[in-house]
């Protein structure tokens, strides 16, 4: 494996107790968790360096957990929104995802960035996940990519237009950093 490989990035949210158990398998009380037809939204602390606060929302059908990051104020970093491509389940109220590997940034009304495309095809080289993952991560990478461009680069827009709203939090408070 190189450098830059790792296993797939498994996470935990379970509804019932409210606590994410993040790929680390550190366990994360959260703060709201908001359950539509459509998928989960997830918002709670983190303790992280570089940012302080975590909105996301887990979509099942479109295999994408929709997230803002709510960066420190010592942290230039130029994005509103990070989509993680993942597989998605839900087993009553333990919902769980499989992150594969590929990542969009988006910045509204910018083309939308495309990440770690190589990391798939390495992770599936050396069988961290199968051809059958693999096609999965760029059919909705592909869907996601032809969606917000056709919008416009507006990502909230596209997913409007599926009959998805997104809601995100008016205000956060930080938590420190560790």
């Amino acid at each position: 494996m190189t450098a830059d490989l790792h296993p797939v990035k498994e996470e935990t949210f379970n509804t019932s107790d409210r606590i994410n158990i993040d790929p680390k398998g550190f366990l994360r009380e959260v703060d709201t968790y908001q359950l539509t037809d459509f998928g989960l939204y997830m918002a709670r602390g983190a303790n992280h360096p570089r940012f302080g606060y975590l909105e996301s929302w887990l979509l099942p059908e479109l295999g994408l957990r929709a997230n803002i990051f709510h960066f420190r104020n010592s942290v230039d970093e130029r994005q509103d929104f990070y989509f993680d491509i993942a597989d998605i389940n839900v087993d009553g109220c333990v919902w769980s995802t499989r992150d594969l590997y590929v990542d969009l940034v988006s910045v509204t009304g910018e083309p939308i960035d495309v990440l770690d495309i190589d990391e798939l095809a390495a992770a599936t080289s050396a069988g961290l996940i199968t051809a059958e993952d693999a096609e999965r991560a760029i059919d909705a990478t592909l869907a996601a990519v032809e969606g917000i461009t056709r919008h416009d680069d507006d990502p909230m827009e596209w997913l409007r237009a599926l009959g998805i709203e997104l809601t995100w939090a008016d205000n956060v408070e930080l938590v420190p950093a560790e």
